[in-house]
């Protein structure tokens, strides 16, 4: 048979036969809770370190947001007291490799607790460590640029920003390092030229990736913390109609509601990963220390489906309430725990008239797209 021909009988059986057809690339993905990590976590410190690593195997990208900054030789005199210092040495990106966690947004309020230099080591680390990252960055304009991240299934990108409690002189600018920052006006809503900015590096980064990841880290809170601010919703509608494949968010320590848009989830916050805040046990609510992360495939550009992990971690450490190395780490949770926490995030997500599957058993909860 001539080549022609056959390529012609390929492409008519193609037709004829869907099942011949090439389908879409899968990537799946994981979207973890924030990282507060101070501490190099061996198996020794963490004992369920190894069932969350063959958890996390199994996925191509695993996002979190690094919410520490490296402590190294351009450190300037801290921003904040001890107790809320976030900071920690290279060797929690270790950790974090461990894990199969290779993307990360940096862009959030402890960014700048070891001022600007603070921001150029975490910078320089980062990319030494060879984790792909946005958020952060030696001016504006690498800050509010996407990370991409190649997989067997494609490109995913990530364009990451952070609205309230960023300190003075902790935003990027032209000429300074600092976070992306999404400022609101005294109105409430986004301030129109950092929306338009993020926007448009979403639209930009959906012409480089398959799969475009809008993050936020916020800390505009609402009275009660767990309810999603409604400017906030009606951005992450905005990055969705602007190309991002899903909306993801941490800054409250708590699980807050889920929703979809146009088939995109919109994960308002998902917790806490890892929690090695400094705080004695009792000063975070039982809550904080209770999670999900979420289980995504897409392929083709979109989200297929959304599963709910649900995880615990520690208040306490291992040696008792003053060893701070190896607490807020997380397990898996077990049957009467997920039921609990799964209940909690349907509850919370009411208020937006969110549907799920119907879950049987202890199986994982799935968000009706």
């Amino acid at each position: 048979m001539k080549r022609r021909s056959f390529v012609a009988g390929s492409v008519v059986a193609a037709l004829a036969y869907p099942s011949l057809a090439a389908a879409p690339a899968s990537v799946r993905v994981a979207l973890l809770g924030q990282s507060l990590i101070e501490h190099d976590l061996s198996p020794t410190l963490w004992p369920s370190r190894p069932q969350i690593a063959a958890h996390l195997s199994a996925f191509d990208v695993c996002f979190t947001n690094f919410e520490t900054v490296i402590l190294g030789p351009h450190a300037q005199p801290p921003t904040r007291e001890a107790l809320t210092l976030h900071t920690a040495k290279t060797e929690v990106f270790e950790t974090l490799k461990a894990l199969k966690i290779n993307l990360l947004a940096t862009s959030n309020n402890h960014a700048f607790d070891l001022g600007s230099g603070g921001i150029a080591d975490t910078v320089a680390a980062l990319r030494a460590a060879k984790l792909t990252f946005a958020g952060s960055g030696s001016n504006l304009k690498q800050a509010a640029a996407p990370g991409i991240l190649k997989t067997a299934g494609g490109s995913v990108a990530l364009v990451a920003f952070a609205t309230g409690k960023v300190r003075e002189g902790g935003a990027a600018t032209n000429e300074r390092p600092g976070v992306n920052e999404l400022r609101r006006t005294a109105a409430g809503t986004p301030l129109e030229e950092d929306a338009n900015r993020i926007l448009q590096a979403i639209a930009d980064a959906r012409q480089l990736a398959s799969i475009v990841i809008a993050y936020q880290h916020n800390h505009d809170w609402e009275p009660v913390e767990v309810q999603v601010p409604e400017w906030q919703r009606a951005f992450a509608r905005r990055c969705v109609d602007a190309g991002a494949a899903v909306f993801v968010g941490h800054g409250v320590p708590m699980l807050q509601g889920v929703e979809a848009y146009k088939g995109a989830p919109l994960l308002f916050g998902l917790g806490n990963f890892i929690f090695q805040t400094e705080k004695l046990p009792g000063s975070y609510e039982p809550e904080c220390w209770e999670s999900v992360f979420a289980d995504c495939q897409f392929a083709d550009g979109r989200c297929l489906s959304v599963k709910f992990v649900p995880i615990t971690l520690n208040e306490v450490g291992l040696k008792g309430p003053a060893d701070m190395e190896s607490r807020g780490t997380p397990s898996l949770a077990r049957p009467e725990e997920a039921n609990r926490i799964l209940g909690r995030l349907a509850e919370l997500s009411k208020p937006f008239a969110t549907r799920f599957h119907p879950r049987t058993g202890n199986a994982p909860l799935e968000l009706l797209l």
